[in-house]
């Protein structure tokens, strides 16, 4: 079973809003996920992201796969600023 760190859309038509979570990579986009690590809100200027780095960090390190998107919300969310 490999996992992968990807986003699943709330939200109503034309205001979406993310959640982080980690699922199975066979699961459908808003399927049941294993953990919620964060949220993802594109409609604020700036955008609003809000992770859970050490829940990130253990799925990381168990092998989890972030899809790209997730990479840049980690990589954005981490770097300096």
């Amino acid at each position: 079973m490999a996992v992968k760190l990807k986003l699943t859309r709330l939200g109503s038509k034309k205001h979406p809003f993310y959640r982080v979570v980690a699922a199975n990579d066979e699961t459908r986009r808003d399927g049941r996920p294993l953990e919620f690590l964060g949220h993802y809100n594109p409609m604020l200027a700036p955008a609003e992201v809000k992770l859970d780095m050490d829940k990130i960090n253990a799925w990381l390190a168990r092998g989890a796969e972030p899809t790209d998107t997730v990479r840049s919300l980690i990589k954005n969310h981490t770097s300096p600023k």
